[in-house]
């Protein structure tokens, strides 16, 4: 029996244990992707307990403890103390044996606080007491933490009318030892549907200095909060959609469905798709002059328990998986971008790993010699950042596409403890690698086993988004 959580945990062949702990292990994090608050990184915030830090926003853990039947004061509720919701998730972790929570949070205890025990109510005293008494500590500052991980590079989620006020302080510190780039969110400009859209407008008009009163107003507006934040060292966009729209229309029936809604009509959802795929087209062209990065986040059925969402909001822990992401509206869209060679770099990432072969067949239809990679499937998202939806989309990437031009992981995080997950990934990447090498299927070929491990890791990130 291997013991818990060991140095060579998720590594069972000699050659995964020496792919990581030999390169894997010592490469630097880039985290081109997160939720993460740039103002407590410039304010290097300290955190009274683990609960601020952990529990926090993180509706991973709220689900969790949810499904272990805990009253909703015990997660979210501002009548429940800090101990008391740390006691909540201390009493599930035990009942999540299986669950990628289960490890992540382990590896977090042990990396960040030294515990090598496992969390249970029975053990729950001593680790609240330890990561109290850890945290009222400068080596467990936000920044110290950062600095701690091995973090070179951090990009934000910011919408185009962010002041980017924190990312302009951070830039001016001269020793912070690390980048925290802003990325570009337009998604409230995008999802015309929203009943609060015209609203947005008229912020993004003030912020812009352009008055959007129709669609070639709009791309002004937008074009003129891109260059800002090109300024400000964003090579990153980023977009969460249902599915990857294509339902082409003129630039005057474009304009028609923009004024419509602006006006206080209602637009029918094939207008919908319309207003989305024009305007996703033209930042796709902005993002290829600029030489940026497009993302595309899909297949997300988003706040499906409408009691919840009326009282918590979203992002409170009620999405799930989307059955609908037609494979060919993608492929469409991509080749109108790059019919006209304005198609930029790009991420793809579904919610739903029935879409991995798809991704990997569409995105082989779009490369050429301006970047290795440059069509890519993004790391497996979300619901799938677990070991066998890692090991599935990188093993679906490999056999039909180049796994060794893969960008690797990110945390997708609003906890600054989540670094670990980059262990955890780079562990299962070592492991199936080792596995392929092991059973020979691939040479023991020391320079080129390494070169996949560290340019996956880390050194392929570096190199397409230009960091």
């Amino acid at each position: 029996m291997k013991n818990f959580m060991d140095q060579d945990f998720l590594l069972d062949t000699p050659t995964a244990k020496h792919l990581y702990h030999d390169y894997a292990e010592k490469m630097p994090i880039v985290d081109y992707h997160c939720h993460i608050n740039p103002q407590e990184i410039y304010e290097d915030k300290k955190f009274d307990n683990i609960t601020q830090v952990w529990l926090g926003g993180d509706h991973y853990k709220w689900r969790q403890i949810r499904s272990n039947g805990v009253d909703e004061k015990l997660i979210t509720g501002s009548e429940s103390s800090d101990r008391e919701k740390f006691d909540a998730w201390a009493a599930t972790l035990p009942k999540l044996i299986g669950n990628p929570l289960y490890n992540w949070s382990h590896l977090e205890l042990q990396k960040y606080f030294g515990f090598e025990g496992h969390l249970n109510p029975e053990s729950a005293d001593e680790v609240w007491n330890l990561t109290k008494e850890k945290l009222a500590t400068d080596e467990l500052s936000v920044r110290n933490i950062i600095r701690n991980s091995n973090v070179k590079v951090i990009c934000t989620t910011d919408d185009p009318i962010d002041s980017l006020e924190w990312h302009i302080k951070l830039k001016e510190i001269k020793d912070l030892g690390f980048k925290v780039l802003p990325a570009w969110r337009p998604d409230k400009a995008t999802n015309i549907e929203k009943p609060d859209f015209a609203e947005y407008i008229a912020k993004l008009s003030e912020v812009s200095g352009v008055s959007v009163k129709d669609f070639a107003s709009l791309k002004e507006a937008l074009k003129n909060r891109l260059e800002f934040f090109h300024g400000n060292g964003c090579s990153v966009s980023d977009h969460g959609v249902d599915f990857v729209y294509y339902a082409p229309a003129s630039e005057n029936e474009v304009d028609a469905i923009l004024k419509k809604k602006l006006a206080g009509e209602d637009v029918s959802l094939t207008e919908q798709y319309k207003f989305k795929t024009a305007l996703l087209l033209a930042l796709g062209k902005e993002y290829h002059r600029l030489n940026w990065v497009m993302q595309l986040h899909f297949g997300c059925k988003r706040n499906n328990n409408t009691a919840m969402f009326n009282k918590l909001g979203p992002d409170t822990g009620f999405d799930a998986i989307s059955g609908y992401a037609p494979a060919d509206q993608l492929a469409d869209f991509l080749n109108a971008l790059n019919i006209t060679g304005e198609l930029p770099k790009t991420i793809l990432y579904s919610l739903n790993p029935n879409d991995d072969a798809a991704i990997g067949t569409i995105i082989g239809c779009f490369q050429n010699s301006s970047i290795a990679g440059k069509v890519q499937q993004g790391s497996a998202w979300w619901f799938n950042d677990h070991y066998e939806g890692m090991r599935a989309q990188m093993k679906s990437l490999a056999a039909l596409g180049c796994l060794g031009n893969f960008n690797g992981m990110l945390t997708d995080s609003r906890s600054f403890l989540s670094y670990t997950r980059h262990e955890y990934f780079r562990r299962i990447l070592c492991q199936l690698i080792g596995e392929w090498v092991e059973s020979g299927q691939y040479p023991n070929d020391e320079k080129a086993l390494k070169e996949l491990v560290e340019n996956i890791s880390y050194n392929n990130a570096v190199k397409y988004f230009g960091f």
